[in-house]
């Protein structure tokens, strides 16, 4: 299947013209405070915490500047592990689902007090099957069998892109087994073979490079350990992640700035990455085993292959090591007991003291600050924190690689980002027997780049990043693109009652899909979502109706060079059914018509293996309520496209001078009075004066 049949972007300002509004006269003035929070383990030459310091004991310097200590809270975890409870078996209709997020702790919450924080993070993309069940096993034994009183835990899961919170912190045993073997029921669904340059390529001989997907795959990654990190970053308490993976290697400096990220973001959460390896301690053949393809060439003899098999396999262990240094945790590699793993981080947290101070250096400069804290030298004691973080920076000063990281890891979130406004419409038609032609219309109205324009942009670049999966969540194609918008002269006169609008269109098969679709001003960061489940419709097997596509509503018929933005040749946009004549009729996302304009409607219908075409009728009634309020006289189609659907494309143009504003409903008949079959398509819209 074709991932992608083109890239038919479009940009048009829609409504009236009115002038901004003048400036108030307003005066603001801002400011903003970095609000630092440090964990501090204290211990005695024994090793035993030090108990009973308050705010004033502790000295605290960034970059050499005395800081002063607004609050200290003792985290008190006593060791004894609490007796091991029945497993009670749960209702299926109870099974733990996915939420998108870490419940945030909430001013005066208390449930993390005194508590060890614990998170599974399940990697499920790369990993083979064989060897999550070995992490899920490991992780159900140590929650039955070693799992403390003080300890909360976590399940996340990252697969197809997206990282799922699996449970939120929870003591109960019950609801962890429970989630950790629906995890392990389904995984089978979800692993996907490793690939690695080092393996024989078996598939086509024009197929992408190995190393050059993996680049990207790694980025991924890392990228969902980021967003694991931030997630967690809600909750002021030391965090313990422990992640397992089969490896997780580096291309290079390709990878470089994706990890330096995501470490940065786990120290700033106050996360320790505790890595294990997965695939255990591993005897692998010389020239691997048989769930690879054999290998071939000169290197099989000389040794090359087997050296290269052997460093392969250290570098996707020295990722996990460096990840686990980095970030203040450890890393379990070549052992088969991986519970050992999640107790090597329940052991790292004890008793430890949180400091919490606002920093005298304000400036969002995205520079690496370092700390130092002491207490009484009489004390004697060990101190263990961490020696520094990145701060902030502004949007402004993000290089091109941040705010692509940005971007993915928005895309990747559960939970949306709606800063931006984003209304979107999805149709569809039959191309061929197989394949339908999907095009997306996207607006985002004018007046949310008011604030750009405020701050003295003459333009601002929209980012658009979109990316459709099937119903087992594997990606099918994607959109990265973007479009530069003047913010100066007549265009930003037009801002404040026009609406932006962007068009894609994607080549699909027939099946359920999810789009998630991100718009992003690159003036002030400022980003919307939207997300929406979607059918494809297998019209071949439609024989009771006649088969047609989706409708298309829309109140302009423009022409195609005013449509468009930064399509290039007009010649592609003849793969688009929207297009014709030299002409584009632009989708009405919101169903918001004037009165005072023409209203157009478009649609195909299909009579797959006719010969002749039979002629077919159309029409198109507005209700109000349970009474009807207008019908057009039927339109008889009689010609078809040269085809075997035997496509007949159906125009209508109604004028709506007659209806009073208000809601109605609008529903568009076709009718074939030879096979006597009908088809029907209802939708709710608006009539303004």
């Amino acid at each position: 299947m074709r991932s992608i049949c083109s890239a038919l972007l479009a940009f048009t300002l829609l409504g009236q013209q009115n002038p901004p509004a003048p400036d108030s006269g307003v005066v603001k003035f801002t400011s903003s405070t970095q609000l630092v929070v440090e964990m501090v383990t204290v211990t005695a030459k024994d090793g035993k915490p030090i108990e009973g310091l308050s705010a004033k004991d502790f000295t605290v310097t960034e970059d050499g500047k005395p800081q002063a200590v607004s609050f200290c809270e003792f985290q008190r975890l006593e060791e004894n592990p609490s007796p091991v409870p029945a497993v009670p078996a749960i209702p299926s209709n109870q099974a733990t689902t996915a939420q998108p997020q870490i419940a945030p702790e909430k001013p005066g919450d208390v449930r993390y007090r005194n508590r060890r924080l614990l998170i599974l993070y399940f990697d499920q993309s790369y990993t083979p099957l064989y060897n999550q069940l070995r992490a899920f096993d490991s992780a159900i034994r140590f929650v039955r069998r070693q799992m403390t009183a003080p300890d909360l835990v976590a399940i996340l899961a990252y697969s197809h892109g997206m990282v799922r919170v699996r449970q939120d912190f929870t003591d109960d045993r019950a609801a962890l087994v429970e989630t950790l073997k629906e995890l392990s029921a389904t995984a089978s669904g979800s692993a996907l073979q490793m690939a690695d340059e080092n393996i024989a390529d078996l598939g086509s001989a024009f197929g992408q490079d190995y190393g050059e997907f993996n680049i990207f795959n790694t980025d991924r990654q890392l990228a969902g350990l980021q967003t694991a990190a931030r997630m967690l970053g809600n909750l002021n308490e030391k965090k313990s992640l422990i992640y397992f993976a089969s490896g997780l290697k580096l291309r290079g400096m390709d990878n470089q700035a994706q990890l330096r990220a995501t470490v940065n973001a786990a120290v700033r959460a106050n996360v320790s990455l505790f890595t294990v390896d997965a695939r255990g301690l591993m005897a692998e053949a010389p020239l691997g085993d048989a769930t690879v393809g054999s290998a071939g060439g000169a290197g099989m003899y000389t040794g090359a292959l087997a050296n290269a098999q052997a460093a392969s396999l250290a570098q996707s262990q020295d990722t996990l090591w460096s990840l686990a240094a980095d970030t203040g945790g450890k890393a379990l590699l070549d052992n088969n007991d991986l519970s050992v793993g999640i107790v090597n981080a329940q052991r790292s947290i004890t008793s430890y003291y949180i400091l919490g101070y606002y920093t005298s250096n304000e400036a969002l400069d995205g520079r690496f600050r370092k700390i130092k804290v002491t207490v009484d030298p009489e004390l004697n004691a060990r101190l263990e924190y961490r020696r520094g973080y990145w701060s902030g920076k502004r949007f402004a000063d993000f290089s091109a690689a941040d705010k692509e990281r940005q971007l993915e890891e928005a895309l990747m979130l559960g939970d949306p980002i709606t800063d931006l406004t984003i209304a979107l419409e999805i149709n569809h038609f039959q191309l061929n027997r197989a394949e339908y032609y999907v095009p997306v219309a996207v607006k985002i109205p004018g007046h949310e780049l008011v604030l750009a324009r405020k701050r003295g942009a003459e333009h601002t670049v929209i980012d658009f990043i979109g990316e459709v999966k099937d119903e087992f969540g594997v990606t099918m194609t994607n959109v990265r693109d973007k479009v530069d918008i003047k913010l100066s002269g007549q265009t930003a006169t037009e801002l404040a009652s026009r609406h932006i609008q962007y068009d894609t269109g994607f080549t699909l098969l027939p099946g359920t899909y999810t789009l998630k679709f991100l718009a992003r001003d690159a003036e002030t960061g400022r980003i919307g979502t939207y997300l929406t489940n979607f059918v494809i419709p297998n019209l071949n097997k439609e024989t009771e109706r006649i088969p047609i596509s989706s409708v298309v509503l829309s109140g302009q018929y423009v022409e195609l060079k005013d449509a468009l933005y930064t399509a290039g040749k007009l010649s592609s946009q003849t793969a688009n059914p929207l297009v014709s004549n030299g002409r584009k009729l632009i989708p009405s996302v919101t169903r918001v018509f004037s009165t005072s304009r023409d209203m157009y409607v478009y649609l195909q219908a299909y009579q797959l293996g006719a010969s002749p075409a039979q002629p077919l009728f159309t029409f198109v009634s507005f209700y109000r309520g349970q009474s009807k309020a207008f019908e057009t006289s039927p339109l008889a189609v009689t010609e078809a496209m040269e085809n075997r659907l035997k496509t007949a494309p159906m125009r209508l143009k109604l004028s709506l001078e007659k209806l009073r504003p208000g809601r109605y409903t609008c529903q568009v008949t076709v009718i074939d009075p030879t096979n006597r079959k009908a088809a029907f398509w209802q939708a709710p819209i608006m009539f303004l004066p």
